[in-house]
């Protein structure tokens, strides 16, 4: 068998990265480290070393799978003779039938797919944009009746959605019951390591030096602590997010924050108890008034209360109108709430309360906006009790949750139980 020649030689990060026999090695920090090129070849001498092995690799979206492995694992193994690609498996099947499987998780429909499947080795790239959830049902499919080690490679930057998972395991070991310590395994890469962007792109560190502070010192020098200033510390993914069955009897309301630039909407039910429900979400660009108010009426109940900010009451100098009347003429009609950020924010803290680990607030795992944005938020750094508005993207669910969150909201009426007595002659 042909043996595999290196286009450049690892660097001593990434050659650690190879050694590496822990059940999980985590290969991360600055970004430009080589840690996408060290997972390709770790993968591939996986491959040679263990006739049989299969090997899964794993992106968030099948265009990053493609543009950063597939094609750069071509000339590699397709271009020598050591493997085939087989399109419709989406799958490297190398000559002594060892298999590199391409995976990818842009949704939740995705993950089903893996369910009840086994690898011996599972490499995820950029972890940090992958939900915990995810890393935990792929832990699951990391396992088989082979003598074939059982690992898991990932490698990650600070920031994503996944920032919080991956920093508590590898970097804070902040183990959980039946984490064990010795399982676990951190490689620091920096962007310096890498002599052959250093060479290839010299300008590259100076593009790094410029981004504003907070992101330099996550991208440049690998720091998981320049993302500390996150607001909602309370948000736990593993216990504020489920597949959600409406109680029956429940009050509805839709929070709405609308502008052109994004129109998110957050549908929430409210039960006997006062326990929230956000069970599903709007979350489109590009909308004008009417065809916004079409969208929410899709999927608005009866007696729903629309909540919305004070300023959506201002009305146009060209019509007179304003854009709370042109959702009324869609159907649309909404309560006017004059929030205080500060207040707003404080409010949602006490909803994202989990009193014995059961939160008064649970979020259905098809709304994947507000779940991706809520851990995103960061401390302003001129006040810190408001949460920064930039980058500006990522405000835009949270701000309609903070509208729900600053509402009078009433719990559900309780149904009563009327006992019939028969009546008795005398």
């Amino acid at each position: 068998m042909k043996n595999v020649k290196f286009d450049i030689l690892p660097s001593e990060k990434q050659a650690e990265f190879f050694a590496s026999r822990a059940k999980f090695t985590a290969y991360g920090g600055a970004r430009g480290g080589g840690k996408s090129w060290a997972l390709r070849y770790k993968l591939v001498l996986l491959c040679l070393r263990y006739a049989g092995i299969r090997t899964l690799i794993v992106r968030r979206t099948l265009a990053e799978l493609r543009e950063n492995h597939v094609l750069p694992l071509f000339p590699i193994i397709v271009g020598t003779g050591l493997a085939e690609y087989r399109e419709t498996h989406k799958e490297f099947r190398f000559i002594n039938g060892s298999v590199i499987k391409l995976g990818y998780l842009d949704s939740d429909s995705d993950l089903l797919r893996y369910q009840g499947q086994e690898f011996d080795i599972i490499a995820l790239d950029e972890a940090t944009q992958l939900h915990e959830e995810s890393f935990l049902l792929l832990c699951a499919c990391l396992r088989g009746a082979n003598d074939f080690p059982k690992r898991m490679y990932i490698t990650c930057n600070p920031g994503g959605v996944g920032h919080a998972w991956v920093k508590r395991l590898f970097i804070d070991r902040n183990f959980r019951e039946g984490e064990v310590p010795s399982d676990y395994k951190f490689i620091p890469a920096r962007v310096f390591d890498n002599e052959a962007l250093m060479k290839s792109n010299p300008d590259y560190v100076q593009q790094l030096k410029a981004l504003p502070e907070d992101l330099k010192k996550a991208w440049l020098y690998g720091e998981w602590d320049a993302f500390a200033g996150q607001f909602f510390t309370e948000f736990d993914e593993l216990i504020h997010t489920a597949n959600i069955v409406l109680p029956k009897n429940t009050v509805r309301y839709c929070a709405i924050d609308y502008g052109l630039d994004m129109l998110a909407a957050l549908f929430v039910a409210v039960d006997e108890e006062g326990r929230a429900y956000v069970y599903d979400e709007i979350y489109e660009s590009g909308l004008i008034v009417s065809d916004a108010a079409e969208r929410i009426c899709r999927k608005k109940t009866e007696y729903m209360i629309f909540i919305a900010p004070a300023d959506l009451w201002s009305r146009q100098k060209d019509s007179g109108k304003s854009v709370a009347d042109l959702f009324a003429q869609g159907g649309v009609y909404l309560t006017k709430l004059s929030p205080c950020r500060v207040s707003g924010w404080l409010a949602l803290k006490e909803w994202l309360k989990a009193p014995q680990g059961r939160p008064n607030m649970v979020i259905d795992k098809k709304c994947t906006n507000i779940i991706r944005c809520l851990p995103l938020l960061m401390h302003d750094k001129k006040v810190p009790d408001d949460v920064a508005t930039q980058p500006h993207e990522i405000t835009h669910a949270p701000d309609a949750l903070r509208y729900f969150a600053s509402f009078l909201v009433c719990p559900a009426a309780k149904e009563e139980h009327i006992t019939f007595r028969r009546k008795v002659r005398r």
